[in-house]
């Protein structure tokens, strides 16, 4: 077997062994290396030996595969205290409200003589809207408040609930979740629902970190879009 046929194997494996438990060690490689070449040697023919030319390229080769490992080494540490930094950053979120994508929402009910608690959620638009209306629909898909908010610019945008129905009484508490029809000008503008929920605990996910809400969702760190 040649060696610049097995140094191409090794510089293969190298790189797709991104740093992982089961890969081999540069001394492995190495030493498999260094028996390849003797062994090369030993055997080639006296009228048509080796050049310099084909050993220094081999040498060069051995290199490479070795320069490939330490990267995917450095690599696979960057991405593992980038993680690590991630998990730190979200657990600061704990005990906080973070808006995220959703459309549930829930209503407490009012103490005697008082009015009902306001409930805070948000819109966001990619463009400018001239006319936003926001739907409010219970458990059994009866709508219960139609909010016409009007022209909302591009980005998140706050929009409050007062708590009451349509007809002015106050809205059963419970669970409930809306729905944004945007327009500008005869043009649908596409609209995100976005609402608060309390930060319960961070985890680490397979695809980065993830935050656990109080209200029993699960949303990527990525998906917030602010905090309080």
């Amino acid at each position: 077997m040649a060696v610049n046929d097995a140094l191409s194997s090794l510089a293969s494996a190298a790189s797709s062994q991104a740093g992982t438990s089961g890969s081999v060690s540069g001394s492995d490689n190495e030493q498999r290396f260094l028996k390849l070449l003797v062994t090369q040697l030993n055997n080639q023919d006296p009228l048509n030996p080796m050049q310099n030319a084909e050993l220094t390229s081999q040498l060069a080769q051995m290199s490479t595969v070795t320069g490939i490992e330490k990267l995917n080494a450095t690599l696979s540490g960057l991405v593992n205290q980038t993680g690590s930094n991630q998990v730190l950053q979200a657990a600061s979120l704990i005990g906080y409200n973070v808006l995220t994508p959703g459309n549930q929402i829930a209503t407490v009910a009012p103490k005697d003589g008082e009015e009902p608690t306001p409930v805070p959620f948000a819109v966001q638009l990619p463009g400018t809207a001239g006319d936003v209306q926001v739907k409010i629909v219970d458990a059994s898909g009866r709508t219960v408040r139609t909010l016409d908010v009007g022209s909302l610019p591009e980005g998140v945008n706050a929009v409050t609930w007062d708590g009451k129905a349509d007809d002015g009484s106050a809205a059963p508490a419970g669970n409930y979740s809306f729905s944004v029809v945007a327009t500008n000008d005869g043009t649908k503008v596409e609209a995100t629902a976005l609402t608060f929920a309390q930060v319960a605990a961070v985890k680490q996910g397979a695809n980065g970190v993830v935050l656990e809400l109080a209200n029993g969702r699960s949303v990527s760190l990525d998906d917030v879009r602010m905090y309080l």
